[in-house]
C-alpha cells in the first residue's frame, strides 16, 4: 500500500514522521529490505554542496530622487544586467570585476550582500522625461533592497563527468586545475547523497517542489537549462543517469553564507558554491529502491579535458566508491582523485533538513508539474552569417 504527499505531511504535523538521510537509509534497507523500509520510513533527505556556475540574483534597488532608469549597472565594479525595468537587475555569479578580474565576481557580490556588507552601486542612464537622472554612485546593503532573490537557471546536476588531462601541460578549468599526464582526477557530485541520483526518474521531484536552498526554504522553479533525461546501462544491474538539472529560486535575505559561498578557480573565473537539499517522500517500494542506491552503484565518465572540443573522449567509467577512495586506476597507473563538492557540508544540509521536517518546520510540496521526459540537447550551430 503506497503513501501520498498529504498523508506524509499529516504525519509531519503530528510529529511522528520517520525521517532519515540518504546515507542512513542504506543501512536500513540492508537490514530490513526494500519493502519493510518503504513501510517504516516516510521521508529521505538528500543534499549537495558544490560549485554551480549558472547562479545569480534578481535585485530591486528602489527609486532614487530624482529617479533614474538604470541602463548600465555595476556592483562593487562587477557589471550587472540593466535590460529590465528601471531599477531591476540580475547579477550573475561568474561575471568578473572590471578592476580585480578573476579574484572577485558576481558570486562575491552576492556573498557580501548575504553577510550584511555594504556594496557600492554605480549606475548610468541615457535619461528620459520620467527618469531624468543620468547617474548615481551610492552604497547598498541587503536590508536596503526591496527584493533580492536567488534565481539559478542550472543547479544540482544529476551527475557530472570526472575530469583529467592527458596533455603535457597544466590546464585550468571549471573542474579545477588538472595536472599533465593524467596527474589527477577531479569530480563534483555527492554520490549516494545527491538529490537527482536518489530520484532519477523524477517520481517525486518536479516544478514546485519545496527544497533547502542556501540556508532557507526555496523551490524548484522549472527544469534547469540543458535538462535532458539521459541514462546508459553500465552493467546488467546498473544504470548511469546524467543530464537532468534544476532551476531554483529562494529569498536571498534569508540565506546564509555557510551554504552560499563565492569561489575563484585559478585562471578560469568565479563561481558560487550552492547548498541544496531535497526531501524525497517514500511513496512506495519503487521510490525506496531508488533511495537505497550506493556509491558503488553510481557511475560517471572520466573525461579528457585537454581536448578543446564540445565532445571530449571518455577514458573509462568509474563509480563513486572508487572516486571517494582517493585514487583510481587510469591508463595503467594509480591516479589521485579529489572532489570539488563538499561531502561534509552536504551531510550537514541533509541532517538540517531532516531536523526541520521532524520539528514540523518543513513540509513536502507535491510538484504542480512533472519534469519533461522528451527533452533533447541542441548544440550551437556555427553558421556563416551572410
Amino acid at each position: 500500500m503506497g503513501k501520498t504527499f498529504d498523508e506524509i505531511n499529516e504525519k509531519i504535523r503530528q510529529g511522528n514522521a520517520v525521517v532519515v538521510t540518504a546515507e542512513e537509509i542504506i543501512g536500513i534497507v540492508e537490514e530490513k529490505g526494500v519493502k519493510e523500509a518503504a513501510r517504516q520510513v516516510d521521508v529521505v533527505t538528500t543534499a549537495t554542496f558544490g560549485p554551480m556556475c549558472s547562479s545569480g540574483a534578481f535585485i530591486n534597488f528602489g527609486h532614487s530622487d530624482p529617479p533614474i532608469r538604470m541602463n548600465k549597472i555595476w556592483l562593487n565594479d562587477v557589471s550587472a544586467y540593466g535590460g529590465l525595468a528601471a531599477v531591476d537587475s540580475y547579477i550573475g555569479a561568474t561575471e568578473l570585476s572590471e578592476s580585480k578580474g578573476m579574484e572577485y565576481g558576481g558570486a562575491h557580490v552576492i556573498e557580501d550582500l548575504v553577510n550584511g556588507k555594504k556594496v557600492r552601486l554605480v549606475a548610468k542612464s541615457h535619461g528620459t522625461d520620467c527618469y531624468p537622472r543620468l547617474d548615481i554612485d551610492t552604497d547598498i546593503t541587503l536590508k536596503d533592497l526591496n527584493q533580492a532573490y536567488l534565481f539559478n537557471p542550472r543547479n544540482v546536476y544529476q551527475n557530472y563527468n570526472a575530469a583529467t588531462n592527458t596533455s603535457k601541460d597544466i590546464i585550468y578549468t571549471y573542474m579545477g586545475t588538472l595536472l599533465p599526464g593524467c596527474g589527477n582526477v577531479t569530480y563534483s557530485t555527492s554520490g549516494e547523497l545527491s538529490p537527482l541520483l536518489n530520484d532519477p526518474e523524477f517520481r517525486t521531484i518536479g516544478i514546485g517542489t519545496r527544497i533547502f536552498l542556501g540556508g532557507t526554504q526555496g523551490y524548484i522553479a522549472w527544469e534547469g537549462t540543458q535538462f535532458i533525461l539521459d541514462k546508459e546501462r553500465v552493467d546488467p544491474e546498473g544504470t548511469m543517469y546524467a543530464g537532468a538539472t534544476l532551476a531554483v529560486i529562494g529569498d536571498l535575505k534569508k540565506m546564509s553564507s555557510r551554504y552560499l559561498r563565492a569561489a575563484s578557480f585559478e585562471r578560469y573565473g568565479t563561481t558560487m558554491f550552492v547548498g541544496v537539499g531535497i526531501p524525497i517522500p517514500v511513496l512506495d517500494e519503487e521510490v525506496m529502491a531508488f533511495l537505497s542506491v550506493q556509491n558503488r552503484d553510481i557511475y560517471t565518465n572520466v573525461v579528457d579535458y585537454s581536448v578543446p572540443r564540445r565532445s571530449k573522449p571518455s577514458l573509462r567509467k568509474v563509480n563513486y566508491e572508487e572516486l571517494r577512495s582517493g585514487s583510481i586506476e587510469l591508463n595503467g597507473k594509480t591516479v589521485q582523485t579529489a572532489p570539488l563538492s563538499s561531502l561534509n557540508r552536504a551531510r550537514e544540509i541533509a541532517a538540517l533538513l531532516k531536523g526541520s521536517i521532524e520539528k514540523g518546520e518543513f513540509f513536502l510540496q507535491e510538484p504542480i508539474q512533472a519534469m519533461p521526459k522528451d527533452r533533447g540537447f541542441n548544440p550551437l550551430k556555427d553558421r556563416a552569417v551572410k
